[in-house]
């Protein structure tokens, strides 16, 4: 996971700079979306063949793919196949992602999991603070291609690790189902990852062209990705589908928050981009952090409570965001909001993973992680196109770029508000008592008398 995340982390800055010289510009906002949409796809691919023969396999394959995607991308003679490697590696990424938590779910006891999550976003520590400045080196001494060569050569690494340390190695016997899964909907999956590509191009200008591919791209998620999240998502249902509608609220508020901060950063408020990086670092540790302090509190504090606390945060962080279009508020309160948000999700993201996994038995915690990752990818493609076409729109009225970006912060407190209102649904059910004595006496029958 350092080595996978330290390999993300780098890539980023790398990307205006590939498609800068590849003469790419305008299509930066595919080649930038093209990653979260195939995570779609890949987290799809990844929770079923968990759930059908356990974590180890698709997360060997995800890591191995991931190494070939940065081959392509490093490879690319053209802004098209730099979005094809971003697609693939999105597949890659979906894959570990869905896989890692499927294997904490199946591997783990109830009392380790919460600490094993908090580990994996204290992997993301250093990576975040050496990852972007030494891409930026490399690609000055010598060329972004370089970035991608290294970083494959990197993440041989966690490959190799991956297919000698779990090759042949049995699951639990309670961890895969005696009967297989039913096979998820992979071709609506992959329409709506294309959906989501094309969702994210169309915000890029507003034309006619752009505009009816938004339009066409959000009319297939609304009609297909319902059949990809657990049923009852859309209107909160109790248990899982409530949990999936929290995680696509919280994400795509955090990561839109993410990428409308530096913007104005950069371009309204001409902050220096070291600036800009500290925001980034800042963010990571506050996350690492806050999932850090939640794994300590392993049973002491209701998860769905630590996923009310962390929304209340990130609102905060909005309205902070919101009062920096304000010129008289220093520029540094804005780098505050996106460290602010991003303790608010070191508490939400791992307790909404844990009430996942919660909710769903044994054999069917692969779909569930399937789901999660899901709702978060599509959580965040519709809340950043919406933000994006409302930035779009007040800007284009000649307010300026500052309204813009006050109108999108307006727009980020529906989700966190709506999420902080809705962490009730995804309360896990006490036993009652007389299942908690039959229990007792189950395991009083089976064990061996001395």
């Amino acid at each position: 996971m350092f080595l996978s995340g330290f390999a993300a982390l780098a890539v980023l800055p790398m990307l205006p700079v590939a498609a800068r010289d590849l003469d790419g510009v305008g299509l930066y906002p595919l080649v930038a979306g093209a990653f979260v949409a195939a995570s779609l796809l890949g987290g799809m691919l990844g929770g079923a063949w968990a759930d059908r023969a356990g974590a180890r396999l698709p997360l060997m394959v995800g890591v191995v793919l991931t190494v070939a995607t940065l081959i392509i991308s490093a490879t690319s003679t053209s802004i098209w196949q730099l979005a094809f490697g971003r697609f693939t590696d999105g597949i890659a990424a979906g894959l570990v992602a869905v896989s890692v938590n499927a294997a904490i779910g199946q591997s783990y006891p109830d009392h380790v999991r919460a600490r094993a999550l908090a580990l994996m976003s204290t992997c993301w520590i250093v990576p975040s603070l050496t990852g972007p400045p030494l891409a930026g080196l490399v690609a000055a001494w010598s060329s972004w291609r370089t970035v991608f060569f290294g970083l494959a050569v990197l993440t041989v690494i966690p490959a190799a690790a991956a297919v000698l340390l779990l090759r042949g190695r049995p699951m639990r016997a309670d961890a895969v189902s005696a009967e297989p899964p039913p096979r998820p909907p992979l071709l609506v999956a992959g329409v709506v990852s294309v959906a989501a590509a094309l969702t994210q191009f169309g915000v890029s200008e507003w034309d006619v062209v752009h505009m009816l591919c938004t339009g066409t791209g959000l009319a297939a998620l609304v009609v297909l990705a319902p059949r990809l999240l657990p049923p009852g998502t859309w209107r909160a249902a109790p248990g899982l589908p409530a949990t999936a509608l929290l995680r696509a609220l919280t994400s795509g508020a955090y990561f839109t928050l993410e990428a409308f901060v530096p913007l104005m950063l950069t371009t309204a408020r001409r902050v220096p981009e070291v600036v800009v990086g500290l925001a980034f670092t800042g963010a990571a540790l506050g996350w690492a952090g806050a999932s850090w302090v939640q794994g300590r509190l392993q049973n002491r504090v209701p998860r769905d409570l630590m996923v009310r606390v962390g929304a209340g945060v990130m609102a905060v962080a909005v309205v902070l965001a919101g009062f920096c279009t304000l010129r008289a508020v220093p520029a540094a309160v804005a780098v505050a909001s996106m460290v602010l948000a991003a303790v608010g999700m070191g508490w939400a993201a791992p307790s909404l993973t844990l009430l996942s996994l919660a909710h769903s038995p044994a054999d069917r915690q692969g779909a569930a992680s399937s789901a999660m990752q899901t709702s978060q990818n599509l959580g965040q493609t519709v809340v950043l196109a919406v933000a994006s076409g409302l930035f779009s729109a007040v800007s284009a009225m000649g307010s300026g770029r500052l309204s813009g970006f006050a109108g999108a912060f307006v727009l980020l407190l529906l989700p966190v508000v709506g999420a902080g209102a809705l962490t009730g649904r995804t309360r896990v059910p006490l036993p009652s008592p007389a299942s908690l004595r039959a229990s007792r006496r189950g395991r009083s029958r089976s064990s061996p008398r001395p």
